[in-house]
């Protein structure tokens, strides 16, 4: 990222919130600590944030509870902090829209590692040239995809910016529309890997990209699930320069 990352730390514990952003300004970031969600509801109001490290378990609303509220209200990405051993509760946790989870104690060398991965899976790209659909526009439903810009424009003209990850899926979908793809497949396709476990990471990146492409993003129509066999891209793509 051309600027410095700015991240949130939401924990009731102070040792452990203190000693994280200290070591976060350490390599490079800036930070801010708050010990609630309704502290992280104010330091969100008052700055932008490109990600939040959230603790699960903390008094009044807890960490799933918030993220849940932050996978509607807003797109910042989330690492989640927990103490619990049962697989159940990161699972839930990435359900819920989380980008990542780290339990408790942590190396915080590998939080900083697990943040710059999510960052660059959810940073803005640069202008630059769409590989073989340079010059070209994608046309499908009610949205025309400028690939150089790597902007969505709607039928109405509103313009819709879309990260390093949204683009990536999107273009994963439009290369391959009625095609039913596994999970395995498109994180393939989007950054080269392979599913481990618990990813959750093309379930998040396809809501994302649901609330932004969708008419209604509860009842999506564009971007179908497939059960048992993953997604489906729904509309039919045209190719213009």
């Amino acid at each position: 990222m051309t600027r410095t990352p700015n991240i949130l730390i939401v924990d009731d514990h102070r040792e452990i919130r203190d000693a994280l952003k200290r070591y976060l300004e350490r390599n490079g970031f800036r930070a801010s600590a708050v010990d609630s969600t309704k502290g992280m509801d104010k330091a969100m109001a008052e700055s932008r944030f490109d990600l939040v490290v959230l603790d699960i378990m903390m008094p009044g609303e807890d960490g799933l509870s918030a993220c849940r509220r932050l996978r509607i209200e807003s797109d910042v990405a989330v690492l989640m902090l927990t103490a619990l051993g049962e697989d159940t509760d990161r699972i839930v946790g990435l359900e819920l829209g989380a980008d990542d989870y780290l339990a408790k104690p942590f190396n915080p060398r590998e939080v900083v590692a697990r943040i710059k991965a999510i960052l660059r899976r959810t940073e803005r790209p640069p202008v630059a040239l769409g590989g073989q659909y340079g010059g070209k526009r994608l046309s499908f439903d009610r949205w025309t995809l400028d690939v150089d810009r790597r902007v969505l424009i709607g039928s109405d003209k509103a313009q819709v910016e879309l990260t390093t990850s949204d683009y990536q899926l999107l273009i994963a979908f439009l290369e391959r529309p009625r095609m039913v793809l596994s999970r395995d497949r498109l994180l393939d396709l989007t950054s080269g890997r392979t599913a481990s476990l618990f990813d959750r990471a093309i379930d998040n990146q396809v809501s994302r990209l649901r609330r932004k492409i969708e008419r209604n993003a509860a009842s999506p129509e564009l971007i179908a699930t497939v059960r048992g066999g993953g997604y489906c891209f729904m509309a039919d793509v045209t190719e213009s320069a």
